[in-house]
């Protein structure tokens, strides 16, 4: 019993990391219907970032204060991002 308790645990807890570490495109996504000109670089320092690189922008870091427990974002809390670098 105690092996199989353990098991779950650890599967439900990958399970959980593995969709947070997911959840960065979907938000991607939500914030490109609202603004068709958004970019990596909207939110991130470098143009294209690796995955899991976590340099982010002051645009960044404030969509990162805006999410919550359930890992949305409130884009209300959110003031506009500056307009894209051309």
């Amino acid at each position: 019993m105690k092996r199989t308790t353990t098991a779950l645990v650890a599967t439900i807890a990958s399970l959980a990391l593995g969709s947070s570490a997911l959840a960065t495109m979907d938000i991607f996504k939500e914030y490109k219907a609202k603004n068709a000109e958004a970019k990596c670089d909207t939110c991130h320092v470098a143009k294209t970032p690796k995955k899991g690189a976590a340099d982010r922008n002051d645009f960044g870091k404030k969509v990162e204060a805006a999410k919550g427990k359930d890992g949305k974002i409130d884009w209300a809390k959110v003031p506009a991002a500056p307009p894209a670098a051309k």
